[in-house]
C-alpha cells in the first residue's frame, strides 16, 4: 500500500516522525489565530451566517453574486441555475451543479473524489495517527470521537481534501454502500486554511464536524466533514430529519446548546457512489479514512493537487 509520494517530502515514516518541526505561518497569522481562539467562534460564525442568509433583491442578484463569484474564482457557468435564481449568498454557495458538469467512473472498483477541492495530506494511518501538516499529527480516535471505530482504520489509507470558497460545496459518496452509523461532534470553528492547518495542533479533531461511515465492497470508509470559521454549518443529506430548522436551508452543526450525538440506522441508509451525503454552508475540509488492505490511493496524487468531484483518487486492492 502506498503512503505518501516523494513529492510530498519523503516517506510515510519520515512524515510521521514526532520530532519534525512544523512549518509555522507568519507572525501576523499566528497572532490572528491566537486571537480567534479567544473569541466566541460559534456566535461570530452564526452572525456571519445570518448575513449570508439575508435576502438579495432579485434585480441586484446578478451584480452581487457575480461580484462574489469573481472575487473567489467560482465558475458560474457550472451552476445549475442562473444567478438571479439564488435569493441569498448561502443559497448560491450551496448551489448544485448543472447537469453533465461532472462525470463518474464506470469502473465500480474506483474510489472517486467526493468534492471539488485540493489535496491536503494523504498517507497511511500509523499508530492511530493521521498527518495534518508537516510536523503535525493527530489521532484518528479524536477525529472520529470513537476509539472502537478508529481501531478499524489502523494501517489503512487516508486523504484530506480542502475546499476553497470558489468550489462546489456539496459532498458526495466516494464509494457505494450502506450508512449504519453517523456522528456530530461540536467543537471549535477555526479557519482550515494553510496557515491554520500548519499552526493549530489537532485542528481537524477539534473543529466541529459531521461524519458518516459507509460500509460496502471496499470495507468501511469514514467520510468526515470538518467545519470552519464563518457560518460553520454542515447539513446531512443522508438524514434530512437531523437538520434544523425545517426546510431546505437547514443544517446539523453550529447551533446553540448542541452536544456530541451519534446515530445508528436500522435498516441502514443505502447510498450509491456519487449520491449527495452532506453539504457545507460556507466551509471547509473533508477527511476520508479507509480500512487496511482495502483501498490504494493513486500514486500520482500529491499535496495541493486540484481534484474534481467524481475524479478517480484510488482503487480497490
Amino acid at each position: 500500500m502506498r503512503s505518501v509520494t516523494g513529492a510530498q517530502a519523503g516517506t510515510a515514516a519520515g512524515m510521521h516522525r514526532s520530532h519534525e518541526s512544523p512549518e509555522l505561518p507568519t507572525l501576523r497569522w499566528r497572532a490572528a489565530l491566537s486571537l480567534l481562539k479567544r473569541l466566541p467562534q460559534g456566535a461570530l460564525s452564526r452572525g456571519f451566517g445570518r448575513l449570508a442568509d439575508a435576502p438579495i433583491p432579485a434585480r441586484m442578484r446578478p451584480a452581487v453574486l457575480g461580484a462574489f463569484a469573481r472575487a473567489v474564482g467560482a465558475d458560474v457557468a457550472e451552476a445549475e441555475l442562473p444567478l438571479e435564481a439564488y435569493p441569498t449568498l448561502n443559497r448560491f454557495f450551496t448551489r448544485r451543479l448543472a447537469a453533465g458538469a461532472r462525470t463518474w467512473p464506470s469502473d465500480p472498483s474506483v474510489v472517486a473524489s467526493p468534492v471539488d477541492g485540493a489535496v491536503g495530506q494523504l498517507g497511511t494511518v500509523r499508530e492511530g495517527r493521521l498527518i495534518q501538516a508537516k510536523g503535525r499529527l493527530y489521532e484518528v480516535a479524536q477525529l472520529l470521537e470513537d476509539e472502537a471505530a478508529a481501531a478499524r482504520y489502523e494501517g489503512g489509507s487516508f486523504i484530506t481534501l480542502y475546499l476553497s470558497p470558489k468550489d462546489y460545496h456539496r459532498i458526495h459518496a466516494p464509494v457505494g454502500g450502506e450508512i449504519r452509523e453517523a456522528r456530530h461532534v461540536p467543537g471549535w470553528l477555526l479557519p482550515v486554511n494553510a496557515p491554520s492547518v500548519a499552526h493549530t495542533q489537532d485542528l481537524f479533531a477539534r473543529n466541529e464536524r459531521l461524519m458518516c461511515h459507509v460500509d460496502g465492497p471496499m470495507g468501511r470508509v469514514a467520510v468526515v466533514a470538518v467545519g470552519a470559521y464563518n457560518v460553520g454549518r454542515i447539513s446531512a443529506a443522508f438524514d434530512r430529519a437531523w437538520n434544523a430548522p425545517p426546510g431546505e436551508n437547514a443544517w446539523v452543526t453550529n447551533r446553540r446548546g448542541l452536544r456530541s450525538a451519534a446515530r445508528t440506522y436500522d435498516p441502514p441508509v443505502r447510498v450509491n457512489r456519487g449520491d449527495e451525503v452532506m453539504t457545507f454552508h460556507l466551509g471547509s475540509t473533508v477527511v476520508l479514512v479507509f480500512e487496511p488492505g482495502r483501498v490504494e490511493l493513486l500514486p500520482s496524487l500529491v499535496v495541493d493537487q486540484p481534484v474534481r468531484l467524481g475524479m478517480s483518487i484510488g482503487t480497490a486492492r
